[in-house]
């Protein structure tokens, strides 16, 4: 599926091609709802009408799946 996303290290937003699986993304019934593996990348997806966050060099074994690491991880690219 085609999404679009914000990309802080290119400062624009980006349209990408993406699967979500139980293989690549973790879900959460919070603020932050699912964390994604892309292509070596993490990507950060928030409820609500914001885009989903691309954050370079990232993944979620390197914020252990947590969801508040996550957030913190966000917030340091807005």
């Amino acid at each position: 599926m085609q999404i679009t996303i914000a990309n802080p290290q290119k400062g624009r937003l980006e349209t990408i091609e993406i699967k979500f699986t139980d293989r690549n993304t973790t879900w959460f019934d919070d603020d932050i709802y699912m964390i994604t593996d892309v292509e070596g990348c993490l990507l950060i997806s928030e409820r609500g009408y914001s885009y989903p966050v691309l954050i370079y060099d990232k993944s979620r074994k390197d914020i252990d799946y947590d969801k508040h690491k996550a957030y913190e991880l966000r917030r340091m690219y807005e």
